[in-house]
């Protein structure tokens, strides 16, 4: 009905019921079944409510319905499921750490090298050094007369090297002079030959080599000085050249003794 009128008001489920029962006496024949009853609670219960019923309406009487038969299901019981076991598991040996033993290491030496024999020229021929010594011997002299001539004009004299053990002026009485050719010519010579040699450490090399010149030049300033002395009849040399040239046999020392050092410092 609330289909039919849309929202609209509807008549009473009641009156619409008595408006469609038959006037017959007999009101089972025409609804033997209880539709109707069924109908008006149904439309009841979708409209949210139920309206009073009027006051002489005859209830309504439904046919008893009979109780349904219900078969019960006979179900299989399921399987029992097997439980696992679970079986210890041993546990996993430890591994074994075996220590390396080192092994000897054979040592290849290296195969010698063969050294290349020097080759010696036959057909050079050898430069002798005697004429040197020709060359040597007139400014031998003359060196020596200088420096002896100027030790003499600066104090340098006899002197007895074992006095108390022989007399003065026996064969252990010497000039003093003397050690002025010696000392400062002879490591000229010396340090001459060391520096053109090529045969000794650097450093040795370089200290031979200004220590060489440094001691001819010392020697051509003896040489001039004594000759200058001479020439003027000076019998005594002023102080500072007495003091240069008593200064000399231990310069030379010093000299000499450096240059030995510094030609084994690198074997």
């Amino acid at each position: 009905m609330a289909a039919h009128y849309k929202g609209a008001n509807p008549p009473s489920i009641d009156k619409a019921i008595e408006a469609v029962q038959p006037t017959s006496a007999n009101q089972r024949s025409w609804d033997s079944r209880g539709m109707a009853g069924k109908a008006v609670k149904a439309y009841r219960d979708s409209i949210g409510g139920t309206p009073k019923a009027p006051a002489k309406t005859e209830p309504t009487r439904t046919a008893p319905t009979k109780p349904r038969r219900t078969t019960a299901v006979r179900t299989k019981p399921a399987p029992p499921v097997p439980v696992a076991v679970q079986t210890p598991v041993p546990p996993a040996p430890e591994p074994v750490v075996r220590e390396s033993v080192p092994q000897p290491v054979e040592v290849v030496q290296p195969a010698p090298v063969p050294q290349a024999e020097p080759v010696v020229r036959t057909d050079r021929k050898t430069v002798r050094s005697w004429p040197v010594m020709v060359i040597a011997l007139p400014a031998m002299v003359a060196i020596w007369g200088g420096w002896v001539g100027l030790g003499g004009l600066t104090g340098f004299g006899d002197i007895n090297l074992l006095p108390g053990i022989v007399t003065d002026g026996g064969w252990a009485t010497i000039d003093s002079a003397i050690t002025l050719p010696i000392g400062v010519e002879a490591y000229a010579a010396f340090a001459l030959r060391v520096w053109l040699s090529g045969q000794v450490p650097a450093r040795a090399k370089a200290f031979a080599r200004w220590s060489a010149i440094g001691s001819l030049i010392v020697g051509a300033l003896g040489q001039v000085a004594y000759h200058l002395l001479e020439a003027a009849g000076v019998t005594a040399a002023p102080w500072w050249i007495t003091t240069l040239v008593a200064c000399l046999p231990v310069a030379v020392l010093g000299m000499a003794a450096a240059l030995v050092h510094l030609m084994r410092e690198e074997g």
